[in-house]
Formats: C-alpha cells, sequence, structure tokens
C-alpha cells in the first residue's frame, strides 16, 4: 500500500512538472528543437520562462556540456523578439559542431523581465563597494530615452543564487549533462556580460567559462563622473578566479553605446594579466564598425562559442 501511494505521489509531481514544459511551438528554430519551461518558479527571484535548445542527436545515451545565456529571449527567434533581431544561437551552434570545433552542448536560455532586468544583472557585491552618495548617484540615472536605469535595488546575488541552486540542478536532473565546472558555462551582453563575469568570479567552482559580449562596465549610460567602471576593475582585482582552470572571453564593438567600451576593456585586460591570465585562458576581440545589437552578437557568436566550448 505505501508503495503505491509512493508511485503516485511521484507520478502527481512528474505531472505537475511536466505540465509547464512545452515544445515551445510559436518559436521557430532551424536545427534542433527548444523545450520551454514555462513561469519556472523560484525563492530568489520573479517566475519566468526557461527556454532549453537541444540539437539535433540530443541523445540521453550521451552528455552534453551546458551554456547557460541571459536574456533568453532574444537566442533563436527573431519573429518574436521586441526588435526582431536574434543572436542565431541554434544555427552557429549547429554550424560548429558539425565542423566539430566545440563540444556537443545544449543552451539553457534564461529569460529576463523588462522591469528588474538591470537590478538583476547588476554585479551586486561591486555596488555595495561603492560609497553611499555613489550608489544613490547610480540608482538614479537615466536612460538617454528619459527613463530610470534601475526600477528597484539591485538584487543579482538572489539571480545568481537562481540559476546556481535551482535552475541549474533541475537543468542537470532533467537532461542529459556533464555536471563539472569543465563543462558548465555562462555568456550574456551588454548587461548579460557583466553578470556572466560577476557570476564565474561568484561561483568559481560551478562556472568553468564566461563570455562576455560588450560587456557594459559603466553600469549605466555615462562616463561622467561614473565610478562604476573604476569599482568594477577594483572587484576583479581581488575576486577573479584562478586562471588555472577557467576561460574569460570579452569583446566590444566601437559605434553606438560600445563606444564607450573600448578604454574601459583595456583596464580590465590589464587586470587579467596581472592575475596570470594568457591566450590560453583568456581572449579579448575588438570588432570595429560593429555596433550594440543582437545582429552583432551573432556575427560574432562563433568566437567565444570555439573559445569556451573547445574540444
Amino acid at each position: 500500500m505505501l508503495k503505491y501511494i509512493y508511485s503516485r505521489i511521484c507520478l502527481l509531481i512528474t505531472l505537475l512538472i511536466m505540465s509547464n514544459l512545452t515544445d515551445a511551438q510559436s518559436l521557430k528554430v532551424s536545427s534542433g528543437k527548444v523545450e520551454r519551461w514555462s513561469n519556472f518558479s523560484s525563492k530568489y527571484v520573479v517566475a519566468r520562462n526557461i527556454d532549453v535548445w537541444l540539437p539535433e542527436d540530443y541523445s540521453i545515451s550521451k552528455h552534453y556540456a551546458v551554456l547557460y545565456m541571459h536574456d533568453g529571449q532574444m537566442l533563436f527567434d527573431s519573429t518574436i523578439t521586441w526588435n526582431h533581431q536574434e543572436w542565431m544561437v541554434d544555427e552557429t551552434i549547429t554550424e560548429l559542431i558539425k565542423e566539430h570545433k566545440i563540444k556537443d552542448c545544449i543552451v539553457v536560455g534564461i529569460w529576463h523581465d523588462d522591469r528588474l532586468r538591470h537590478s538583476e544583472y547588476f554585479p551586486q557585491k561591486p555596488f555595495e563597494m561603492l560609497t553611499e552618495e555613489q550608489r544613490k548617484y547610480i540608482i538614479s540615472a537615466m536612460r538617454p530615452n528619459g527613463f530610470m536605469v534601475f526600477n528597484d535595488t539591485v538584487r543579482s546575488d538572489n539571480y545568481l543564487k537562481f540559476i546556481v541552486e535551482e535552475l541549474k540542478p533541475f537543468i542537470d536532473t532533467k537532461y542529459a549533462t556533464l555536471k563539472d565546472k569543465a563543462n558548465t558555462f555562462i555568456a550574456g551582453s551588454s548587461m548579460g556580460g557583466l553578470i556572466s563575469m560577476y557570476a564565474i568570479c561568484e561561483y568559481p567552482n560551478v562556472f568553468g567559462g564566461a563570455g562576455c559580449l560588450s560587456t557594459h562596465w559603466p553600469g549605466i549610460f555615462t562616463l561622467d563622473n561614473n565610478p562604476v567602471p573604476d569599482i568594477f576593475i577594483q572587484y576583479m582585482q581581488t575576486h577573479l578566479p584562478s586562471p588555472k582552470d577557467h576561460l574569460f572571453y570579452f569583446d566590444y564593438g566601437t559605434v553606438t553605446l560600445d563606444s564607450l567600451y573600448p578604454g574601459i576593456q583595456r583596464k580590465v585586460d590589464e587586470v587579467m594579466k596581472t592575475k596570470g591570465y594568457t591566450s590560453a585562458n583568456w581572449m579579448t576581440k575588438e570588432f570595429p564598425g560593429e555596433d550594440h545589437s543582437e545582429k552583432s552578437w551573432s556575427r560574432r557568436l562563433n568566437y567565444p562559442l570555439e573559445f569556451l566550448l573547445r574540444k
């Protein structure tokens, strides 16, 4: 009788979990498939969709590296994104796997909440290193369109707890993954680049590599009287993980918002050198003429993928 009750409870739990799984039919990919876990709940962050991309030949008899990517709604299908652009993740990874340039992998696309994106992606410990006056200045900053940069307090520590303590264990249970840090990567662009840098620094035993495209080092939208870049550099000087078993990829364009980045990135590069990083475990690339957009990131996505997921 107890075995029967136990089996029914297990079945109920499975049904409840699967009720949040859809085939993401409205989302079109060129290869493989996307499984969407709708309104994935968390005790740390507001519920959000999680899109898991699986390659064409995905099989539970194999094991796959895992790439966690921020701004998950922008990765696969330009027909449903706000700006009609996408990262072309499925096309790029499929081609690189066919060419035997990267490991077999799956991609976990973590959707952002529009209202909380800046609060969740802004590295929290560096923010707390600022003086009270500096924090007030940053929190009150405005976007070029006249809207506030922040709609709430900085809460990126909880965002990372969600990924590490809730999402990763779920993914490792549901999919045929390689669970070790050497096969666990995190990547994003702009603010997503910042939170990827922060993630590997805060959880060096979880993530083996970070891809930071067009990293938004200013944190806000001006360099005037802005203490943020220096505080990020100060944080990295004391928190970068060992170069022996971690990989970093940085890049930037030279126009639109990316025009703010080159000088700061050069300072970051100096920190990487002093901490023992070399071309074996760190890459920074400049892309002249490229702007701050998914189209630009899609054109150069192969570089971080080949660097981080190399065989």
